[in-house]
């Protein structure tokens, strides 16, 4: 079979990096292809170089056999080119069909105006053609994430696109819109589209892939047929060594403080009466199924949000906590989910994130930053938390996802802060990167922090914590101790209402064994 598309020999360099040397890849006519490696690897920059938003330095693409130079977006696009990034490019207040064709939208009256009948017409056309229900009139800011994403591949569709590259494009999905999105792509392939399909979910690809090729510092790996080949020889592949994932025996910390204790908060439907406490040196797992309130009490913890009632202690000390600014007073740092967000000012350099937190400890006179100590602290941190970067003054926005978690993790170490509140600290980071938070993690709690670690991994949550508590619609269901949990004795507590079936708990157990 002819390939649809074939990459040799490409290079690519930017000022300072490497980022592509000799690297290849292969897509079929109605092949779902995975493209993995470690943040960093070069997947991004081959997958742009193919749609055209970067230019190659050097070797050959071809389609159909015949080379191609593609120098624009556009020229991509000429070509049945498309792909849909991670963050969605879509304005909120167009329909669906305005989204899908604006620029291009159909007009009648010799040009002059624009023909909404047509543009309904052609858009219910491309959805009939996924075997979507969805109406071409509605806003898209009224639409879930997931339609969102159905709308994006439906826009790539209307170019007549013939390769479709998705960037981590469940990244924000739950397992049912997961499985929605898999029938489309299902769909698309049995139409011959060749879809290039980057995730760091392994069991995805697992899934819906036929062949993965792995990348690493830029260059080409190899290729293996899924079906085939275990998940630990593609993270072999990945990192270039095996990653061992035993856990360490749980320690006894009945005896230590109890550092944050919390009582009957409240707030809305959102927090129902909680209630839990946290000793010094303990990772506490909270565990639950999407929209159980889990973010919700860290957010009000932190001063983020405010509560309707409930009361907080601090070393055994009621406190109040009316912002942020007195939670991080009181020694408590929250990693938010959305780390590019709330985490960081991506358009600053890596010394200045660091130590933003605790900018008044560096000024002089209350006026003068003292930009030595800012450096010297920086790179201690830089150092000892292992963050990829040319130096402290590179922009937070051209790193890799793992080291802009750990840019996060240094501002509240520098901060001192000794409580500290991990949301979802792994997500959207590759299998190398979360080994090395997972070892960051436990090395802070050995230093006697006091951590709450949310994660929708089940694996990650048996792995990592001392002990578990377990959240349902603003409720804290249970609590169980890590050594000897399973999954299914979160799910049971993840799931205490009725209208969560059996079926829905074992569709969370799959999507979780990652």
């Amino acid at each position: 079979m002819m390939p649809l598309v074939t990459i040799a020999n490409l290079d690519k360099a930017f000022p300072g990096v490497q980022a592509l040397k000799q690297a290849r890849f292969e897509l079929l006519p109605g092949e779902v292809h995975a493209l993995m490696g470690e943040n960093g690897a070069g997947k991004s920059t081959l997958m742009k170089i193919l749609a055209g938003i970067y230019k190659k330095d050097a070797g050959e693409i071809c389609i159909d056999g015949i080379p191609v130079d593609i120098t624009s977006p556009r020229a991509a696009q000429d070509l049945g080119i498309s792909i849909i990034h991670q963050e969605l490019n879509l304005m909120n207040d167009l329909t669906a069909a305005q989204n899908i064709f604006i620029g291009r939208e159909p007009r009648r009256a010799f040009g002059l105006f624009l023909d909404e009948d047509a543009l309904n017409r052609n858009t219910a056309d491309i959805l009939e053609h996924m075997n979507l229900r969805l109406d071409p009139r509605v806003e898209v800011g009224e639409l879930t994430v997931a339609k969102q994403q159905m709308v994006e591949i439906a826009k790539a569709l209307s170019f007549r696109s013939r390769v479709l590259i998705m960037d981590e494009p469940t990244a924000a999905l739950n397992r049912s819109e997961i499985l929605e999105l898999f029938s489309i792509i299902r769909q698309l392939k049995a139409n011959g589209v060749g879809i290039v399909y980057i995730s760091h979910k392994m069991d995805e690809l697992k899934e819906i892939s036929d062949r993965v090729t792995v990348m690493r510092d830029g260059e080409y790996v190899g290729t293996v047929p899924t079906a085939s080949t275990t998940i630990d020889t593609i993270i072999s592949m990945m990192v270039g060594r095996s990653l061992t994932e035993t856990k360490s025996e749980v320690p006894d910390l009945s005896r230590h403080e109890v550092m944050l204790e919390v009582r009957n908060l409240s707030r809305g439907s959102a927090i129902r009466d909680v209630s839990f406490h946290l000793r010094k040196g303990e990772i506490l797992g909270f565990a639950g199924l999407m929209g159980a309130g889990r973010t919700e009490v860290a957010r009000a913890i932190f001063g983020a949000d405010p509560i309707d009632g409930g009361e907080i202690l601090v070393r055994g000390k009621p406190v109040e906590i009316g912002s942020p600014e007195d939670a991080v007073r009181l020694g408590i740092g929250y990693l938010s989910e959305d780390r590019k967000r709330f985490g960081l000012a991506t358009g600053m350099d890596v010394a200045t994130n660091i130590v933003m937190p605790c900018l008044g400890r560096f000024l002089s006179m209350h006026v003068f930053l003292k930009v030595r100590a800012i450096r010297e602290t920086a790179r201690a941190y830089i150092r000892q938390l292992r963050i990829k970067t040319p130096s402290d003054s590179q922009e937070v926005r051209f790193l890799s996802g793992g080291n802009q978690q750990k840019i996060v993790i240094a501002k509240w170490l520098a901060r001192d802060c000794e409580i500290l509140f991990f949301d979802e600290p792994t997500r959207g980071i590759d299998v190398g990167a979360k080994n090395e938070i997972y070892k960051l993690l436990n090395a802070l709690a050995a230093q006697g922090r006091a951590i709450v670690m949310i994660s929708s991994e089940l694996p990650e949550i048996l792995r990592m914590s001392h002990r578990i508590a377990v959240m349902c619609e603003g409720r804290l269901t249970g609590e169980l101790p890590a050594e000897g949990a399973t999954q299914e004795d979160i799910m049971r507590l993840a799931t205490q209402r009725q209208s969560i079936t059996t079926d829905a708990a074992d569709a969370m157990i799959r999507e979780s064994t990652t």
